[in-house]
């Protein structure tokens, strides 16, 4: 078995950044416990897709062994900077690139000093406590011009390329659920999902992880990307059922909360 844990997390900052902000700090409490769960399950490598990665000609992979540097994040740069020292499987990640091109899908590795590692990567490597030459990742980046059955394809072959080098696999998508923010200065203390609904859709799509259902979930995520502006497609949820396939038996929905308007949530899959 390949994969041994995964999750779908947020990629904001502001639960590094702000942790003393009541829903904004519950998702750092779910974020570490999803970590000291991760790390139970023993893996090799960890597989991990950003929608805020983002390319718009080859499929990325970071080839490089270890990524470090100072990031601001361009949307809350007023709360800080996140310092990253990533380690990266080369290995795995070279595999990936020469599998991706065997599929004819344009791909290439990417290996120079500050490279700009994205927000939600560096806030999560952090708080989940993986990217160590202990745990190193495998980082894919968002191909603007990937569908959800694209990106699928894609965490199967990373999955397979893990499998054939016998290293056992956690498997992350970082991205949110609803995308729409607040447009005017909102006091942190009041946050909340910007309309009801938005939380429904969310609260929705949260019960399809929970309850397994992998078809009903594929067949609905156009609409709740339509409805709800879910963050980059949902294609963050693609890579997971990708790479899950029938290993996909339901979820723990471990925190929802809100931030700055859009949703964010905290899943540990469960996995046959």
């Amino acid at each position: 078995m390949a994969i041994v844990s995964a999750f779908l997390v947020p990629g904001s900052p502001l639960p590094q950044l702000r942790s003393d902000v009541a829903p904004w700090g519950r998702l750092n409490q779910a974020l570490r416990k999803a970590g000291m769960a991760l790390a139970a399950s023993r893996p090799d490598v960890v597989l991990v897709y950003s929608t805020q990665w983002m390319a718009v000609l080859d499929q990325l992979w970071i080839t490089r062994q270890r990524s470090t540097g100072v990031h601001v994040d361009e949307n809350w740069h007023e709360f800080g900077e996140l310092s990253f020292d990533i380690a990266s499987d080369t290995g795995l990640a070279e595999a990936c690139v020469q599998d991706c091109r065997a599929a004819g899908i344009h791909a290439r590795g990417v290996d120079y000093d500050q490279f700009p590692i994205d927000t939600g990567t560096i806030t999560v490597s952090s708080l989940m406590g993986f990217g160590s030459e202990a745990l190193p990742v495998t980082l894919a980046a968002n191909n603007l011009y990937h569908d959800n059955a694209q990106t699928e394809q894609l965490s199967r072959i990373a999955v397979q390329a893990a499998a054939t080098q016998n290293k056992r696999a956690a498997v992350i998508g970082i991205g949110g659920l609803s995308n729409t923010m607040f447009r005017e200065p909102v006091p942190p203390d009041s946050d909340h999902v910007i309309s009801r609904s938005d939380d429904d859709w969310n609260r929705r799509m949260l019960a399809l992880l929970e309850c397994g259902d992998a078809g009903q979930l594929r067949a609905l995520m156009p609409e709740y990307a339509g409805q709800a502006k879910a963050e980059m497609g949902f294609k963050h949820m693609s890579w997971l059922l990708g790479a899950l396939g029938e290993q996909f038996q339901g979820a723990n929905v471990l925190e929802y909360a809100p931030l700055y308007g859009s949703g964010g949530a905290v899943v540990e899959f469960k996995l046959a």
